[in-house]
């Protein structure tokens, strides 16, 4: 019977070690003040594995999530105003549609979602433009903000070597 015991605690380990094994893709939070505004933006950061992204693994014109597994999640305090346009306080998820120079940029009122299958387009509150820019390479998905000034500040998302930035204006 000590025998038996012994390999059930064995499997035991080795099963919930296999289950620490760490996810390919990670999660990442960021939390930025513009002026008084608190955003805090969560996702997880697929890894680009020398595949090429922007026309293939991410196709042009469609829609897509800057996060694995989930959507990408923005929350903002207080109002805002992105590339100019005004979106209310609230948390959004962040959408996509790709192209090789310009992206449509989505926050959509449904802020915690799984991938593509609880997008709906009825429920996105705002959509913007950004240019794409060519930066150095990076191999894993980054949200950062490379500028706050006071009350505005720039939202960079990039991955392999493309970029796109949107200016966020807070009160």
């Amino acid at each position: 019977m000590s025998r038996t015991l012994a390999a059930l605690a064995f499997t035991g380990l080795a099963l919930r070690g296999g289950a620490q094994d760490p996810r390919p893709s990670q999660r990442s939070e960021l939390m930025q003040m513009v002026a008084a505004t608190r955003i805090d933006i969560r996702w997880i950061r697929p890894v680009a594995r020398g595949r090429v992204l922007f026309g293939a693994l991410v196709p042009y014109g469609r829609i897509w999530t800057p996060s694995a597994d989930s959507a990408m999640r923005v929350s903002f305090g207080t109002d805002v105003k992105i590339n100019g346009q005004p979106l209310p306080a609230g948390t959004y998820s962040v959408w996509t549609i790709p192209d090789s120079t310009q992206w449509i940029v989505i926050f959509n009122k449904r802020g915690t979602v799984f991938h593509l299958r609880s997008y709906v387009e009825s429920d996105d509150a705002l959509r913007v433009s950004a240019k794409v820019e060519a930066l150095p390479h990076l191999e894993t998905l980054s949200a950062s903000f490379p500028n706050v000034d006071g009350r505005k500040a720039t939202f960079r998302i990039q991955w392999g070597t493309t970029a796109v930035t949107l200016e966020i204006e807070a009160p």
